[in-house]
């Protein structure tokens, strides 16, 4: 299955990999939360560790020299998110990580309209803007009430 995956993503563009990478976020918070169900500490910090590197993945892949405002956002996001689910873990709250996977849907869903869309990315890679709807979706999951001081926490 892996080999298959990683076949379907050769020809993928980069938006459509970042979506990938979203997706894997998603899948290992869901499990995070059977875990949470299960009451099984192992599994739980297993799952969000998986969950955790790729966001550390997707923020070590950000350009700041090229991407201006939007690579800020979007590490302050990656940062918010990563508060979210550290705080979600240490208190097992199945809430706390499905708060965390609805924001993370949201940016999610956002790239995939961009990937629809190639026309809502500006010629050179976006770095005076970024299209609307991924602007709304990364905003307003950084300043999402649940967040709480987790907006403010920089890596």
């Amino acid at each position: 299955m892996g080999n298959y995956q990683e076949h379907m993503l050769d020809g993928a563009s980069a938006v459509d990999l970042v979506v990938a990478l979203y997706d894997g976020i998603v899948r290992f918070l869901y499990a995070a939360v059977g875990a949470v169900e299960r009451g099984d500490a192992d599994e739980r910090r297993a799952a969000v560790k998986r969950a955790l590197d790729i966001i550390i993945h997707l923020q070590a892949r950000l350009r700041m020299d090229v991407g201006g405002r939007p690579a800020q956002a979007l590490s302050e996001f990656y940062a918010s998110i990563f508060a979210q689910i550290l705080q979600a873990s240490q208190a097992a709250s199945k809430a706390k990580f499905e708060h965390a996977i609805a924001c993370v849907r949201n940016v999610r869903e956002a790239w995939r309209q961009v990937a629809r869309d190639p026309e809502a990315i500006p010629e050179r890679a976006g770095a005076a803007r970024m299209p609307r709807r991924l602007q709304a979706a990364v905003h307003g999951a950084e300043t999402a009430p649940e967040a709480g001081h987790a907006s403010s926490w920089t890596a």
